[in-house]
């Protein structure tokens, strides 16, 4: 199994999300955020993000003499590459369970949402259709 494909746990997958969104940052400004939101140590977010980095999902590069971590792809590919992988493992491959879900939460999702899931779904008819 290749770096990228071992599973992430829950607070690697907070802190991995939380560096997308703020590339190019410190340790310290990680462990920051999650001591306020989630009362975890520095020492523990330092370890998460040397994982992180080990798995092949974060780089860092030393600016001065501190340590900055960005995300190796942009937030829309690691979104998507989860979702893939949620399908495949949990779903067993299966849209029809996601599709299901979407459908029960047609009242949660926002009017923008909504228009985009079906320019989507257009796109798919269009490309099967050969256009």
């Amino acid at each position: 199994m290749s770096k990228q494909h071992k599973s992430l746990g829950r607070v690697e997958l907070q802190v991995l999300q939380y560096v997308t969104e703020h590339p190019s940052i410190k340790v310290g400004d990680v462990a920051e955020h999650f001591a306020t939101t989630a009362g975890k140590a520095r020492t523990t977010v330092l370890t998460v993000m040397e994982r992180l980095r080990t798995k092949g999902h974060l780089t860092r590069k030393k600016v001065a003499s501190t340590w900055h971590y960005s995300p190796k792809v942009a937030k829309p590919v690691l979104m998507q590459r989860l979702v893939g992988r949620f399908v495949d493992e949990s779903l067993g491959g299966s849209l029809a369970p996601f599709m299901a879900y979407l459908a029960s939460q047609s009242n949660a999702l926002s009017d923008e949402e909504l228009v985009k899931l079906k320019q989507l779904i257009r796109g798919l008819e269009a490309e099967r259709s050969g256009e």
